[in-house]
């Protein structure tokens, strides 16, 4: 069972935090706080009692902006700590997932908070403590990728993706119509998506061939047009690319 520390600075999206929390069976106990001081005082008796200790947290939900002290830079205080608890981001903007996971943090759940979203970042850190048996997870719909945006889930056709950025432990999605972040590397997604025609061509992307355009050399730098991005070929991946595309177009021919 976990024991939680929520700390956001603004009392609605707090109690909120505190109800969803407290409602999971694996949660033992969930306390609140305003902001990093009042939370790093907690978090302070904690660690000086001990892991096993009546005081002890395993886990903060952390809102990244508030005044003073942010939830980035308490993060960044924690990982100081010789057995820091686990940390959930929980907030409104998307732009700071790169750097949470620089981190260490467990998850990073976007606000409004929904419960099942909530729940998976439960059942991650429950499973790091080993405190919890593992929820069976559905195998994915191989056409359509999951994404969250406003706390909102759609489902990404993987034949409208183009090309994909590496972003950390993060990946971006490109399509004609906008992009998205999605917590899972680029090295999974090229293993996932080899067979649909997706492939490497920098340490930073990852084409479907059936998006590009023009394959471009110039003075010795190779690149690839897909939409209207213009992409780099590193040079080990250049020729299997070549090639690739070579076979693509003598099939259609």
């Amino acid at each position: 069972m976990l024991r939680a520390l929520a700390v956001d600075d603004e009392r609605p999206s707090l109690e909120e935090l505190l109800y969803l929390l407290s409602a999971d069976p694996r949660v033992s106990s969930v306390e609140g706080a305003g902001d990093a001081t009042e939370a790093l005082r907690r978090i302070t008796r904690a660690l000086e009692s001990g892991p096993d200790g009546p005081e002890a947290i395993d886990v903060v939900f952390l809102d990244v902006q508030m005044p003073g002290l942010d939830g980035l830079e308490m993060a960044r205080l924690l990982t100081g700590f010789a057995r820091p608890p686990l940390v959930v981001f929980v907030t409104a903007h998307e732009d700071f997932a790169v750097r949470a996971f620089d981190l260490d943090a467990v998850d990073y759940v976007l606000k409004p908070v929904r419960k099942e979203r909530l729940a998976e970042a439960v059942r991650r850190a429950a499973e790091l403590r080993g405190a919890a048996p593992r929820i069976p997870v559905h195998e994915p719909d191989p056409d359509h990728i999951p994404v969250e945006l406003g706390g909102v889930t759609r489902f990404v056709a993987v034949a409208d993706i183009t090309h994909v950025e590496a972003r950390g432990d993060y990946a971006r999605l490109h399509t004609d119509r906008g992009s998205h972040l999605v917590r899972i590397p680029l090295s999974t997604l090229e293993d996932r998506w080899r067979s649909r025609g997706f492939v490497r061509i920098h340490r930073r992307h990852l084409v479907a061939l059936r998006h590009v355009g023009e394959l471009r050399l110039d003075a010795g730098t190779v690149s690839v047009l897909v939409g209207t991005a213009e992409l780099q070929v590193s040079r080990r991946h250049a020729r299997e690319l070549r090639d690739l595309l070579m076979r693509r177009t003598a099939g259609q021919g």
